[in-house]
């Protein structure tokens, strides 16, 4: 994908990433569970003007800070009549659930933004008991399930024409069945006939991110995502594995100008770099963290100048701390002026020393 700025997506995770954001005065951790915390928060990130919203999801509980989540595509849908022009990207895990009905939740999401729903493939490790259904998998096992669960939902999602709905009130035909097709999938996981049950999307097919993590997440990323995820030690790193995952894209004879590279940055801004630095020591004094991914402790102005630095086709703010971030993010996101590249021009009747 080209673009004239780099995508900006945020990921909207609990009251943050920090495993002790909670305990933060300003963590609102007693709405977590409601639908206004999750409308504020992505509504507090499209006025930014931000592009895309994360929402995390897992079957598992977390091991510490806040634990329990609600689903993300269900916060997804509530956020939809509110949002206008965000882009909603919900995780929805694939291993114990079926392609027909991820599917048919993607759809409907797109269906309720108008065109604005994405889906994050997600696999569940160490979850197996919470299901019974079937044994724990090893992770090639895991990414190779999830490679034909992509497969599955993008063939469900063509399984209607566009125009399969001809609603003819003469001849009592709401659609056309020959413009509605078997996908006739079997493989080792899913044997699936279809078609849907849901018309095809509004975009056709929402766009589909992977989160590349290790050799297998990162060969179905390469073959199946149109947004590849990414977590990198430092700037010269993220370029250097954006380049790689590029080469990669192509050598699986997928055109790398169509798949978008977004590097994972963990953020925690303040009004001054001071503050910053002192909020983040106490989430480390309540939980110490050992750093992931590129990790910024500042200010919305320290911020855009890192961000202009990242070789990437976009970034994923991941806020350490989430209404703290919220509440500095429209000092963080450009004014016009900055977008035609004008500075800031200075006051013709301000005194000057």
């Amino acid at each position: 994908m080209t673009h004239s700025q780099p995508l900006l997506g945020v990921e909207l995770s609990g009251t943050g990433t920090h495993p002790a954001s909670w305990r933060r005065a300003d963590s609102r951790a007693e709405e977590l569970f409601t639908a206004g915390y999750w409308l504020d928060a992505v509504l507090a990130a499209e006025a930014a003007g931000v592009d895309l919203a994360f929402l995390p999801d897992s079957f598992a509980p977390q091991v510490q800070g806040a634990v329990g989540r609600l689903e993300a595509v269900g916060i997804a849908a509530r956020a939809a009549a509110a949002t206008h022009r965000i882009g909603l990207i919900p995780q929805a895990p694939v291993t114990h659930t079926e392609p027909f009905h991820v599917s048919k939740a993607i759809a409907s999401l797109d269906f309720a933004t108008h065109g604005r729903a994405g889906w994050e493939v997600t696999v569940s490790s160490g979850q197996a008991a919470l299901f019974g259904r079937k044994a724990e998998q090893d992770p090639a096992g895991l990414w190779h399930e999830a490679d034909e669960a992509v497969e599955v939902v993008a063939r469900l999602w063509d399984s209607w024409e566009d125009d399969a709905e001809i609603r003819d009130l003469t001849t009592g035909r709401f659609i056309d069945r020959d413009k509605l097709h078997y996908i006739d999938f079997v493989g080792e996981n899913f044997s699936v006939k279809g078609p849907s049950i849901t018309p095809r999307p509004p975009q056709g097919q929402p766009p589909v991110a992977v989160r590349a993590e290790d050799a297998h997440s990162t060969r179905v990323a390469v073959r199946r995502a149109d947004l590849i995820r990414v977590a990198a030690p430092d700037l010269d790193a993220a370029a250097g594995i954006r380049d790689e995952l590029r080469a990669a894209v192509a050598a699986a004879g997928r055109d790398p100008r169509s798949v978008s590279v977004l590097i994972d940055l963990d953020v925690h801004l303040a009004a001054t770099e001071e503050a910053a630095a002192a909020e983040f020591d106490q989430l480390e004094t309540w939980t110490t963290t050992p750093p992931k991914a590129l990790r910024h402790i500042g200010t919305p102005a320290t911020l855009r100048a890192l961000l202009a630095r990242i070789a990437a086709d976009g970034v994923v703010l991941r806020p350490l701390a989430l209404p703290a971030f919220l509440a500095q993010l429209p000092r963080l996101t450009p004014t016009l002026r900055d977008r035609l590249g004008l500075p800031h021009p200075l006051n013709r009747y301000a005194l000057t020393a």
